[in-house]
This record gives structure tokens, sequence and C-alpha cells, in this order.
């Protein structure tokens, strides 16, 4: 997402970083960056940028001037920002001091602004990984990633709060002071389980979030399907963009407001009217597993937004005790794997988290009750055995 504004003041600029149009171009207030950040979707992987044309002689350094229009931000967060490469004018890497003049184009990728202080709350976390620079956790299902101002408590952030607080060694009140959302690099939609790096500290955070721009980490997804999938492995290559009359929904768009979107999918077991599929994202747009599989005829297990159904223990095996109990409620999404470049070591990484226990159970029964075949699908590397995870007490 970019948000335009000129350095004067007069009112918003034309034009985004690749030079397109963008569909949610507005003035550069403060207010309206944050609530640009409030509305984003959490599984939209856009980077939020700030683009300002200056229209007259500042004689003002960039830090000076990136304060005044970014003030959620501290000048030494700023000034780390630009060393970070997560800033531009007219295309080149400045300095701090580098001197504004009419004319010029300012970029900036910014973190997400400040909420509220977040209080630290015990709730319980599976954490995959963790040293001084980042913690990786396998987020519950139905869990928000951070506060927001309809959400004050209860997410994730809350939960790393208590973690760093009774366990870190204060690292908390460090992130807490510079970020104020803790880490928050990347996020998953309430509904997605699965796996998640968080930074501890801001070189991390702006090495790791660079590395999401340009699309060098690697993520992969397991998605229950309804239907037997075919061809078993393809790339879905089609434009998303907004629902043109659905607010909350998105879809395929062939016009100019469709932003190109790659999804890999390879099929890795085959049941009696349903398929356990392995995603692999090439980009990451707004709810495009669940849009790109819907649109080829299958949608997610427990996806209503997208045609998917709801389903109980007994619509897998009617034998079950509690076959009248519901099964999956929520979208049959995983995000099973990450990769990426360590942000201190530059050593790449992966961390793969394992199936939460509805999704794991689901496919437990499809296997006991209707399993047709499994799959040897060139390209997959997922691991989908083992037993279904609890969260483990903090």
């Amino acid at each position: 997402m970019t948000t335009h504004g000129s350095g004067s003041g007069s009112g918003p600029a034309d034009g985004s970083p690749t030079g397109e149009p963008d569909d949610e171009a507005i003035s550069a207030d403060p207010a309206e960056l944050f609530e640009l950040y409030e509305k984003q979707s959490a599984d939209d992987e856009t980077p939020v940028t700030a683009v300002f044309e200056i229209t007259r002689n500042l004689d003002l350094r960039l830090d000076r001037f990136l304060a005044r229009r970014v003030p959620f931000l501290s000048r030494t967060q700023l000034q780390k920002l630009i060393e970070e490469e997560a800033v531009t004018v007219n295309a080149r890497v400045p300095k701090a001091s580098t001197k504004l003049r009419r004319g010029d184009r300012v970029v900036a990728t910014l973190p997400p602004p400040p909420s509220n202080a977040i209080a630290a709350e015990k709730i319980p976390l599976q954490i995959l990984f963790e040293d001084d620079h980042l913690i990786i956790v396998n987020k519950q299902p139905d869990l928000i990633v951070h506060p927001a101002r309809s959400h004050k408590s209860g997410t994730l952030i809350n939960a790393l709060a208590w973690h760093f607080l009774h366990n870190s060694g204060g690292t908390l009140s460090t992130v807490g002071e510079d970020i104020a959302r803790p880490g928050v690099v990347h996020r998953l939609d309430k509904h997605t389980s699965g796996v998640m790096v968080c930074a501890k500290s801001d070189t991390a955070h702006w090495r790791i979030a660079r590395q999401f721009e340009i699309r060098k980490t690697e993520k992969r997804y397991l998605c229950l399907v309804h239907g037997e999938v075919e061809p078993e492995a393809d790339v879905i290559d089609l434009p998303l963009g907004k629902h043109p009359t659905i607010k909350e929904k998105y879809a395929v768009r062939h016009d100019e407001l469709g932003k190109a979107s790659q999804t890999v999918y390879r099929v890795r077991e085959i049941y009696e009217g349903y398929s356990l599929v392995e995603i692999e994202l090439r980009t990451g747009r707004t709810h495009q597993i669940r849009v790109h599989m819907s649109h080829i005829g299958y949608p997610l297990v427990g996806d209503d937004l997208y045609a998917g159904k709801h389903v109980t223990v007994g619509d897998f095996d009617p034998a079950q005790p509690d076959a009248a109990a519901p099964l999956l409620t929520r979208q049959a999404l995983h995000a099973a794997r990450l990769g990426f470049e360590h942000p201190i070591s530059g050593q790449r990484v992966a961390f793969e988290a394992p199936m939460w226990a509805d999704l794991a159970r689901a496919v437990e029964l499809l296997r006991t009750t209707r399993l047709k075949r499994v799959l040897a699908a060139p390209g997959a590397i997922l691991q989908i055995g083992g037993p279904p995870v609890t969260p483990a007490a903090d």
C-alpha cells in the first residue's frame, strides 16, 4: 500500500514507486497513515510506503523532514530506516543528512505505527526458536497478531510482551520503546495458523522486513480444500484486487486494479471429495490462497467467505462419538514453513510449524475414512505427519 503527500503540504501527489497508479493513494497525514495500517488485511504482505514530492526548496535534512511527516517514528528510528536502505531520494539511497530540494521524490517503506501501551498477558504460546534478534512462533488459530483500535488485548503481541517480560530478560521494554508493536514484521490473518517471525531489535526488524518486501523469503502453506484437485500441480497466475461490490472480499481482476499474483500448488493427499494441498507463495496479496483456490473450483474447507463450508466431525467420520461437534469453523489454512536470511548472521534459515489440533484431526479422520492416494509431488518439501500441537503455558 502506498500513501502520497507533497513536501509543501499542497496536496496528494500522483504515482507510486513503480510509476503505476495505486488504489490506496491518500495524503501523507499522520492520522491517515494510522488509518491505513489499521485497515490493511493481516495477510497482505504489501509494504506500506509513503511517497513525498518536494514542491519547494526546503533546505532541510532528510531525517528532519521525515520526522515532521512521520511523527510516530523517532528521529533515531528514521535514521536507522535510512541506513537500512528503506528510504530513497530520486530512486537513490541517501544519507540522513541529505538536503532536500525542489523536485525531489522521497519514498519511505515504513514499519507499523505505535498503538497504545501494550499490556503483558499470560497467553499460551508455542515457541519454535528464539535468539537475541528474533523469535519464531507457531501462531494458534483465532489469535489476532497485534493490538489495534478495536482489539487492545488478547493478541499475539500481548502474549509476547508477557514472554519478554518474564522469560527474556526485559527485551520487551527496549522493543516496546522503539517500535510499540514489538517486532511485527509480517502478519497472519486471525483464523490462519502457523509460523511467524517477530523481531527483537530494530536492525533485525528492518532487515527481515526488507526480505519480505523484495520477495526473498520462502513461504509454504498447507490447506485442506473441497474437491479432488486436478491437475495435481500447477501455477495459478491470476491478478487479484478488491471485490467490485463486496467490501471484505477480494477477487480475480483483469482490469487496472488487478495486481500480479502467483500461487504454486502441489497436491499431497487426495481423499474422497477433499484434497490436502501444499502451497508455495510467490507473491503475498490479501486473501491470495483463498481467492486463487476458490477461483479454480477448490475452496478451502471452512472458508465461507469464498464458497467453503464449515464441517463437523461426522462429515468426515460419522462413527465418531462426537460426530455432531464442529471440526473446522475457520479456513483450513496453515503457514507451515518460513525461510529467510538471518538478519545478523546472514545464514539461510527455515522453520516449520506442525498443524494445530483442528486441522490435524481433520486430516487424520480423512486419512482413516476417505484416503484415495498419497502423492509424491515434485518440489513439495513439507513434513505433514506427526501429532497435533497445543499451546504450551508460558
